[in-house]
């Protein structure tokens, strides 16, 4: 019972060649999207190569990486056609501005090497792009406003090679991100360290998985209406040599960019599975464990499969195991999200959707998913007790919910007040560290169902 699991395009024209020589450009650079993989390919190495040959010689400048934000949105509401064009005019604006070569990176992103330049120079020529964006783009008699992340990379300096230099350009605009829009980051030593720690976390978390050197506890969740906790939810560290324990938070991120995902969330779905089956042995009555799981497992096309051969080993009864999957997941899926989750539904699978009420789908849509539970994260606490005006919009998203017949999950109850609150609006379900701080899987067991 307790064995492991055995596995763990249309055309459009190009962009008008850049106003004035320059030795460094490509003409016809980002056409559409539509390309084929090998060609975008083959335009990213023309760059790099360009890049690689400033480093081989000893040259010295500033890249520019530009990221529109919320492109898809617009791609969405005004199609693809007259978006490109947007991408061409956005593209022929950088060239004309910065009067460097703009090359079209991936999607939605333009790289500018801009060389003998300095950060000081560069710096105040961000901020000058960063105003234009704050207008809007006339494309064919159409307004489009644009939010962007502008990152900015000296060299020779913390890179060593064009492709480390990349990187640290991904990692500034994560950065401007995580600030909000409309932001210029200029990688500098503090995010140098933080780029050091993840490359230390990417190299040494197979091991980590390998060696058990992870640490598995749960948060049990408390069920008002019957006086007892009833189910909980796996939360992960893992132990890193020289960085300590990290969190989900942190690793899985790195794990999605390195191609770990299935090592990370298949240990921690066995580990879920484990878990119950031993409840289940030890006759605990209970709801269920729920484990949450990244979008990036989700497009895996095994991975109903692997979910069936977990089911199958751990001989785990229907609607014991849970998986919680984010709205915003839901709301950008790139695959068949209805579909995905039907066939979860039929293998017994207990359907979570966590975040629910963030905004990152409309509510008809999402009540037409196949979930069985709907989870609020600890934003809607705080706006239920510090915001009066959006509480009548809170109180109708539980109404609604209950109407639908669906659970309901409230995450982040830390104080009385709002606990009472919460059940003045009969959220029966609640989790946070007013009730019970996580705790380890044997404490779970004299905890859960009692």
């Amino acid at each position: 019972m307790f064995g492991k699991a055995k596995k763990q395009a249309k055309k459009t024209k190009p962009p008008a060649p850049a106003h004035g020589a320059r030795e460094n450009q490509i003409p016809n650079e980002g056409q559409t999207e539509t390309r084929p993989a090998q060609i975008r390919q083959s335009m990213q190495r023309s760059w790099l190569s360009q890049l690689e040959g400033q480093f081989l010689i000893s040259g010295q400048g500033v890249v520019m990486k530009v990221y529109i934000e919320n492109f898809k949105r617009m791609n969405d509401l005004f199609g693809f056609e007259h978006c490109n064009e947007l991408l061409i005019t956005i593209m022929e604006y950088l060239e004309r501005k910065t009067g460097y070569a703009v090359f079209r990176n991936v999607g939605v992103e333009f790289v500018i090497i801009m060389r003998n330049a300095a950060i000081k120079e560069a710096k105040e020529l961000a901020g000058q792009i960063i105003e234009r964006f704050h207008q809007s783009w006339n494309v064919e008699d159409k307004k489009y406003f644009c939010t962007v992340q502008l990152a900015l990379c000296a060299y020779p300096g913390f890179p060593k090679t064009a492709n480390e230099l990349l990187k640290c350009l991904d990692l500034a605009v994560l950065q401007g991100t995580e600030q909000g829009s409309n932001q210029v980051v200029v990688y500098d030593s503090q995010l140098h360290q933080q780029y050091l720690r993840r490359q230390a976390i990417a190299k040494h978390l197979s091991t980590a998985i390998a060696e058990n050197q992870v640490e598995i506890s749960y948060r049990p969740i408390y069920n008002q209406r019957r006086n007892t906790f009833t189910r909980a939810e796996l939360f992960m560290r893992i132990f890193i040599p020289e960085t300590g324990m990290i969190g989900s938070e942190e690793y899985l991120p790195i794990a999605e960019d390195t191609g770990q995902t299935r090592m990370v969330e298949y240990y921690a779905l066995n580990q879920a599975a484990a878990t119950i089956a031993r409840l289940m042995h030890e006759g605990k009555k209970f709801e269920s464990i729920a484990v949450p799981v990244s979008p990036a497992l989700l497009q895996h096309g095994d991975f109903i499969e692997e979910v069936s051969q977990i089911i199958e080993d751990y001989e785990i009864p229907p609607k014991k195991l849970a998986l919680e999957i984010d709205e915003f997941t839901a709301s950008t899926a790139y695959c068949d999200i209805s579909v995905l989750l039907q066939n979860l539904s039929w293998l017994g699978i207990e359907l979570i959707l966590n975040n629910f009420g963030s905004g990152s789908t409309g509510l008809s849509w999402v009540f037409e998913l196949p979930v069985d539970t709907l989870k609020f994260n600890q934003g809607f606490v705080w706006q239920l007790e510090n915001n009066t005006k959006s509480r009548p919009v809170n109180e109708g998203l539980v109404h609604i919910a209950r109407r639908m017949k669906k659970k309901l999950i409230v995450s982040g109850v830390d104080t009385q007040r709002q606990k009472d609150l919460l059940d003045h609006l009969g959220c029966d379900m609640q989790e946070g560290s007013y009730y019970t701080p996580v705790m380890p899987e044997k404490e779970l067991m004299t905890l859960l169902g009692n």
